[in-house]
């Protein structure tokens, strides 16, 4: 069974860190790329961060440049978001999603931003 956990959200002023993880199970680890999507109430879900666990590319959406990093433990099948400055445009629920490539690898008519196993989200507040 594929599973994918995220965990470690919460709340957090403004200017402060927060560290996200996703875990992942069912699938083969190394082969896939794992990116990072939020949703804010009343927007859509918005892709920004991913990393390939094949080669430890990354990249990263101008809104979360600088602040935010990537990073994967493939020993753990863990993949990590160090999330810095954080500011209050930040709050949404986060969800971690793999396909075997960043840009998605299945019809996006049929599969969400064409990733192929999504997790459930874990919330982050950022108070002003």
């Amino acid at each position: 069974e594929v599973q994918l956990q995220a965990s470690g959200g919460g709340l957090v002023q403004a200017g402060g860190s927060l560290r996200l993880s996703c875990t992942a199970s069912g699938f083969t680890f190394d082969d896939y790329a794992i990116a990072w999507f939020r949703q804010a109430p009343g927007k859509e879900r918005e892709g920004f961060t991913c990393i390939s666990n094949s080669n430890g590319r990354t990249s990263y959406s101008d809104s979360v440049k600088g602040r935010f990093t990537i990073s994967s433990d493939n020993a753990k099948n863990t993949v990590y978001l160090q999330m810095n400055n954080l500011k209050p445009e930040d709050s949404a629920v986060y969800y971690c999603a793999a396909s075997t490539s960043c840009n998605g690898s299945l019809d996006y008519d049929e599969h969400p931003y064409g990733m192929e196993y999504w997790g459930k989200g874990t919330q982050v507040t950022v108070s002003s």
